[in-house]
C-alpha cells in the first residue's frame, strides 16, 4: 500500500492507536496532525484477543464525542505490504495475526495497520521536522534502531511490506548477537542497550576511568541506565562522554551508508538517547562527514531532530488511515 502526500489536507478526523508491548496509546487527530483528545491503556501484551478489546474499548471512549471515520494502528511489527496482516512482533503475541480484519470486526470502522516506525516517518514527514522534504529518513534511537523511509513523497514499504528495518543492517560479520536472531545488526552498535552494554563493561573492568559511573550505580553495574551515562556525561565526566561519542561514531557511520543507498535529502533523528543532545550528535555529524561516499563532491543531506516526540507515530498512523480511507 503505498501513500503519498495529499494536495488536498481536508481529510476526515481519525483515531490513531499506538500498540507497544507495555501500553496502547490513542488519539483523536484532525486534519493538521493536531490532537484532539488522547488515552491510553495497559497492553495485555501475551493475550491476542485481550489486545484487540483493549484497543477497541479505548477507541470507544475516544469516539464519545468526536466522529470518526477511520482508525490507523501502529505497532511494533512487521506487516504485510497489504496492512492486513502482522507477521510477528517481539514483544507482542502476534504471530500472522489478521488484525485489521479483527480490528474491523470489533469497531465497526475501516482500519489500517502500519509500523510503527514506518508510522512515526510519516508523522514527521506530514505535520513534523519534515514537512519541507520528498525524500527523507527517520532514525530512532532509543532501547534498539527503529526507522522508515519517505522517497518521492511515497512512504517506502518494499516487496513484502517489512522495507526500512534499519536498525538489523547488518555492520559487523560475527558480531554481536543481536534480539532478532542474527549477528552484527547495527542497534548492537548505535543504540541504548549498546551504550549501557559499555558503560557496565566499563564499570566492571574497575578502571578509575568509571569512578563516576560506579558511584551512579552505587557498584551495582547492573543497576546502571542509559540516563546515568547521559547525567555523568553533562556533568562533564570523561568516560560518559567519550562512550556517548562512541556511540555517535557509529550512528553517524551507519547514516552514512544509508546516505550512499538512499539518497535523501533529509535525516530526521528521534529517540530517548538523542536526549544527551550535542553530546552525540556533534560526533554522528563529524562520522557521517567522514564516511559520505563523494564528500566534498556531492550535496549532503541536512539533519533534524523529530519534533513530535512520541505521538509521532499516532499521528502518522491516523493520517494514513485517512487517506486510505477518504
Amino acid at each position: 500500500m503505498l501513500m503519498t502526500r495529499a494536495k488536498d489536507d481536508t481529510v476526515s478526523t481519525t483515531i490513531g492507536l499506538d500498540i507497544g508491548g507495555t501500553k496502547i496509546s490513542g488519539g483523536v487527530i484532525d486534519a493538521k496532525g493536531a490532537i484532539l483528545a488522547q488515552g491510553r491503556r495497559d497492553t495485555p501484551a501475551r493475550d491476542p484477543a485481550a489486545i484487540i478489546a483493549e484497543a477497541a474499548c479505548l477507541t470507544r471512549e475516544l469516539s464519545a464525542d468526536f466522529e470518526i471515520d477511520a482508525v490507523g494502528v501502529a505497532c511494533a511489527a512487521f506487516i504485510d505490504r497489504a496492512g492486513s496482516t502482522v507477521y510477528f512482533s517481539p514483544n507482542l503475541a502476534w504471530r500472522d495475526e489478521p488484525l485489521q480484519e479483527r480490528l474491523q470486526s470489533a469497531l465497526g470502522l475501516p482500519v489500517t495497520i502500519e509500523n510503527d516506525a514506518n508510522a512515526a516517518a510519516w508523522g514527521e514527514f506530514r505535520f513534523g521536522a519534515a514537512v519541507d522534504a520528498s525524500n527523507m529518513v527517520l532514525l530512532t534511537v532509543g532501547t534498539g534502531i527503529g526507522g522508515g523511509v519517505v522517497v518521492d513523497d511515497v512512504l517506502m514499504h518494499g516487496a513484502f511490506g517489512v522495507a526500512a528495518e534499519l536498525g538489523h543492517m547488518r555492520v559487523v560479520p560475527g558480531g554481536i548477537r543481536c534480539g532478532c536472531g542474527n549477528r552484527g545488526c547495527w542497534e548492537m552498535y548505535a543504540s541504548g542497550t549498546a551504550l549501557v552494554r559499555e558503560a557496565r563493561e566499563l564499570v566492571v573492568s574497575g578502571t578509575p576511568l568509571a569512578a563516576r559511573l560506579g558511584e551512579l550505580c552505587a557498584g551495582d553495574p547492573e543497576a546502571l541506565r542509559g540516563p546515568d551515562v547521559t547525567r555523568a556525561a553533562g556533568e562533564g565526566d570523561p568516560a560518559a562522554v567519550e562512550l556517548l561519542a562512541d556511540l555517535g561514531v557509529w550512528i553517524g557511520e551507519g547514516l552514512a551508508s544509508i546516505a550512499a543507498i538512499l539518497d535523501p535529502e533529509l535525516f530526521v533523528l528521534g529517540g530517548g538517547v538523542l536526549e544527551a543532545g550535542a553530546l552525540l550528535i556533534d560526533p554522528a555529524l563529524a562520522a557521517f562527514r567522514r564516511q559520505l561516499t563523494g564528500r566534498g563532491h556531492r550535496p549532503e543531506a541536512r539533519f533534524a531532530v523529530a519534533s513530535l516526540g512520541n505521538d509521532a507515530g499516532m499521528i502518522g498512523a491516523a493520517d494514513l488511515a485517512s487517506r486510505a480511507h477518504a
